[in-house]
């Protein structure tokens, strides 16, 4: 779509006369710029015109409108974690690629549950380690990855957290703090106690790889939250009903684990191993477009210009690694997509590369998602839990209407 219109080309598409689009722009409703090559001659926002025709849409169609906010995006409530805008990422107000590469994911935590980065969360920082319980579940299903072990160990850790059933914006921090460090210790593996969530995974995955450190707390501040995502809206409907957040992180994760989510990150690792090298993977999309396949790992519908977070946490790993197999494929892979389909990659890709630049397992890309998501998930409970409010929209009923009817 052109990002300007003429004044005729706005006025047409709203349905409206002349004067009454220049009332719109003198209101601030529509932005306009001078074409330059006449001071008196006018272009506008394009983007301005298609806000203002869907509002005047829903006026008319409000079911309309319902349907379409489920699978097009249209904002359905409020929230104030995250900001997507001009193709740029923001939690709390904060660019979100300067945090990942000046914060903690705890302080991340700390801002989206709190508004403010220097709120202690003693649950993280406490040294103990996980119950004899939770261990011993551990231990009997240490054969899974980590994600289907985070399904199966929060109930249990639930039954555990009394306190979990305050409510309270205050306790909720406490109780998202003891949730997301039970999840780093599954994740990492538990003899010894959590430093930092990054720290802990680069101590138990990479032999405490400094440049692992960095790389892993940028991708699980990458990953906290991403506005109202399957996951996230998912979590708030659970979280609507009270149930604690015990029961909101299960919802999340049950929701990300799916491949249109955050097991996207496997269809990405499938395409690079059958790629095999960085020599295979053009050959390998070309392949998959012939035989009318996606190319997963690249294009997001909410940055046409590519998305931010894929970018930031490849260039980290492009600099922490540079001689590393997984970059070099990276590379060729950027590229091919570029060419075939003109699409930059996603953070998915992004944690998938990071993984292979690491050596970690296979399921690693979709625990560090989880974990970083987690934080999100905490911060949309809490907002819910304050709107005190339950989510519960109706059906337009489609099926075989009764006879009495």
């Amino acid at each position: 779509m052109a990002q300007y219109v003429s004044a005729k080309e706005a006025a047409a598409e709203l349905g409206i006369s002349l004067p009454t689009l220049y009332a719109y722009v003198s209101r601030g409703l529509i932005r306009s710029e001078s074409t330059g090559d006449d001071h008196r001659a006018r272009r506008y926002s394009a983007e301005d015109v298609q806000k203002l025709k869907a509002r005047k849409d829903s006026r008319q169609n409000p079911e309309r409108v319902a349907e379409a906010a489920l699978h097009l995006g249209t904002p359905v409530m409020e929230s104030g974690i995250t900001l997507i805008a001009d193709g740029r990422l923001y939690y709390r107000g904060l660019d979100a690629i300067e945090l990942a590469a000046t914060e903690t994911a705890e302080r991340v935590a700390a801002l989206i549950w709190t508004g403010d980065l220097d709120t202690p969360i003693t649950a993280l920082s406490t040294a103990s380690g996980l119950s004899n319980t939770l261990q011993g579940s551990a231990n009997e299903f240490r054969t899974l990855p980590a994600f289907p072990l985070f399904q199966i160990a929060l109930p249990l850790a639930s039954t555990q957290d009394i306190a979990a059933y305050d409510l309270r914006p205050e306790a909720v921090v406490q109780t998202g703090g003891r949730i997301l460090k039970v999840l780093a210790l599954l994740a990492g593996g538990f003899p010894i106690g959590l430093k930092n969530i990054a720290e802990h995974l680069s101590q138990r995955w990479c032999k405490e790889d400094e440049q692992a450190t960095a790389c892993l707390n940028a991708g699980l501040i990458l990953c906290a939250d991403h506005e109202l995502n399957a996951s996230s809206f998912a979590a708030r409907v659970v979280a609507s009903t009270n149930a604690t957040p015990y029961a909101v992180v299960q919802a999340g994760l049950a929701a990300l684990g799916g491949h249109k989510h955050g097991g996207h990150t496997e269809r990405v690792a499938g395409l690079l191993r059958e790629a095999g090298s960085a020599n295979g993977i053009y050959t390998t999309m070309v392949g998959r477009l012939r035989r009318g396949e996606m190319i997963p790992g690249f294009g997001h519908f909410l940055y046409p210009a590519g998305d931010p977070r894929g970018r930031a946490l490849l260039q980290m790993v492009l600099e922490a690694y540079p001689n590393a197999e997984a970059v070099e494929m990276a590379q060729a892979g950027i590229e091919a997509a570029e060419k075939l389909i003109g699409e930059a990659p996603t953070i998915d890709f992004a944690l998938v590369i990071l993984a292979r630049a690491l050596s970690l397992a296979e399921d690693a890309p979709l625990t560090l998602f989880a974990l970083g998501r987690t934080i999100g998930w905490i911060g949309h409970a809490i907002e819910q839990y304050a709107a005190d409010r339950i989510i519960r929209p109706r059906a337009r009923y489609v099926g075989v209407m009764p006879a009495n009817l």
